[in-house]
C-alpha cells in the first residue's frame, strides 16, 4: 500500500493529539479529584450525579429553612417567657389586693400597678422579629396585632399560622396567632364559671366549683337564689336555660357543698334575702379582659359590706382566670418546645442525608488516584514515543540515499 507524505504527517499528528487529549483528561481528573470531568465521560453516572446534586441542594435549602424557623420560634418562646413573668406579677398583685386590711387607696395603688402590667402585656403581644414583622398577627405580618384604647384591647390580626417547609414532607408552624395565644382561654374552672350577682347585699362568697360527674353535665345556665325567712336561710336551684326547677327549699349551711347536674360548688358567708349566684358554661376570655376586670374592681370603692364580699367574689374568679391564662401560655411554650425539638431531629436527619449524598457523589465521581497517576505516567510515555516516532518517520526521504 502506497502512503503519501501528507498521510504520514496527518496520521502522526493525529496520534500525538489523541495522546495529548488523553493526558490532559487524566491531568484534569487528578487536579479536580473527579473521574467525570464532562458528562460524555460517563453519561449514566453523570445523570445520577446530577440527580444527587440537586437532591443535596434541596436538602441544604431545607437546612436553611430550619435555621430560620428555629430563630423565629426561639424569639416567640422568649416573648412568652416574658409574658409568663408579667402574668405571675399580675397574679401576685391581685392576691395582695385581697388583703382585708387594705383601704380603698391601697387597692387603687395596686390597680395602678396592674395598669402598668397591662401596658407591658400589650407591648409584648405586639413584639416583632428581626425583620420588623409582628410575631402574633397571623398571616398579616405587617399589621399590629393588638390595638389598645384605654383598657380596651382589640385583636387586629387574623387566625393564620405562618408555615415553613422544613423537610420534603413537613411544613412547620413558625408563629402563633395572637387570638390563639391571648384570647382563646377558658374562664372559670374550664368547664363552668360561677359568679355572684353584682347587686347582692349579703356576705356570700362563691368558689369556682368543680366537676364531679362529667356524664351529668348539661351545659345549661343555672341560678341559685337565696331566701331568708325568720332567720332561716334556704336556696333554690333553677335551670335558667330551660326554666325548670332543679331543687327548691334547700337548707343552707355555711361553706357546705352544693351539688347538682354533675357540678359541685361551695358558698360561704351569709347570703341575704334575694341574693343570687349564677353558674354558666365556661367561654373564651382574653387576657386583656381578665386584667382590666381586676383593675376596675380595685378602683371601685369596696370598704365595708357588701362591697368587701363583692370584691372578694370578683378577685376569686379573676385569680382563677389569671391562673388559666398562665397555664395557657405555658402550654404554648410547651408547643414551641416540641417544634424546636422536631427541628433538631430533622437537622440530624438532614445531616445524615447530606453525608449520604456526598458519599454517593464520591463513589460516582471520585477518581482513583493510584490508577490515575499510573495512567498519567503511561500516557506520558505513549506521548513521548509518538513524538519520537513522528520525528523519525517525518525525517525519512529518498534524498538521503542519493
Amino acid at each position: 500500500m502506497r502512503l503519501s507524505s501528507n498521510t504520514i504527517y496527518e496520521v502522526g499528528t493525529n496520534m500525538m493529539l489523541q495522546q495529548q487529549e488523553a493526558l490532559i483528561k487524566t491531568q484534569q481528573q487528578l487536579s479536580t479529584g473527579k473521574r467525570i470531568v464532562t458528562p460524555s465521560d460517563d453519561p449514566i453516572a453523570a445523570a445520577q450525579a446530577l440527580s444527587i446534586t440537586q437532591a443535596a441542594s434541596v436538602n441544604e435549602q431545607y437546612a436553611v429553612n430550619r435555621k430560620s424557623a428555629s430563630s423565629s420560634l426561639m424569639l416567640e418562646e422568649n416573648v412568652l417567657k416574658e409574658i409568663t413573668s408579667v402574668l405571675q406579677d399580675v397574679h401576685q398583685t391581685a392576691v395582695s389586693a385581697g388583703n382585708a386590711s387594705y383601704s380603698d387607696a391601697d387597692r387603687k395603688a395596686r390597680a395602678t400597678e396592674l395598669r402598668s402590667h397591662l401596658e407591658s402585656l400589650v407591648t409584648l403581644a405586639n413584639s416583632t422579629d428581626d425583620k420588623g414583622q409582628f410575631l402574633f398577627s397571623g398571616y398579616q405580618a405587617n399589621t399590629k396585632p393588638f390595638v389598645q384604647t384605654g383598657m380596651n384591647v382589640q385583636y387586629a390580626g387574623d387566625q393564620g399560622q405562618r408555615l415553613t417547609q422544613v423537610s420534603s414532607s413537613r411544613q412547620l408552624a413558625v408563629s402563633d396567632a395572637g387570638a390563639d395565644v391571648f384570647e382563646r382561654i377558658k374562664n372559670g374552672n374550664g368547664v363552668f364559671k360561677t359568679a355572684a350577682d353584682p347587686v347582692n347585699t349579703g356576705t356570700g362568697i362563691i368558689d369556682v366549683g368543680s366537676v364531679i360527674n362529667p356524664a351529668s353535665l348539661t351545659g345549661d345556665d343555672y341560678e341559685i337564689s337565696f331566701t331568708v325567712t325568720n332567720g332561716v336561710t334556704t336556696f333554690d336551684v333553677v335551670n335558667a336555660t330551660t326554666g325548670a326547677s332543679v331543687s327548691a327549699g334547700n337548707s343552707y349551711t355555711n361553706n357546705h357543698a352544693i351539688s347538682f347536674d354533675g357540678m359541685q360548688l361551695n358558698i360561704k358567708g351569709d347570703p341575704a334575702d334575694g341574693d343570687k349566684f349564677t353558674v354558666s358554661p365556661s367561654n373564651n376570655q382574653s387576657i386583656f379582659e381578665t386584667v382590666p376586670k381586676v383593675i376596675t374592681a380595685l378602683e371601685t370603692p369596696s370598704s365595708g359590706q357588701p362591697g368587701s364580699a363583692r370584691l372578694t367574689n370578683i378577685l376569686g374568679a379573676s385569680l382563677q382566670d389569671i391562673e388559666n391564662s398562665l397555664e395557657h401560655v405555658l402550654a404554648k411554650q410547651t408547643s414551641i418546645g416540641a417544634r424546636l425539638q422536631e427541628i433538631d431531629t430533622l437537622d440530624s436527619v438532614g445531616s445524615d442525608q447530606d453525608i449520604q449524598f456526598q458519599q454517593s457523589l464520591a463513589e460516582l465521581q471520585g477518581v482513583d488516584f493510584a490508577k490515575a497517576i499510573s495512567d498519567l505516567q503511561r500516557q506520558q510515555l505513549y506521548l513521548q514515543a509518538a513524538q519520537q516516532s513522528y520525528i523519525k518517520i517525518s525525517g525519512l526521504t529518498l534524498f538521503n540515499f542519493l
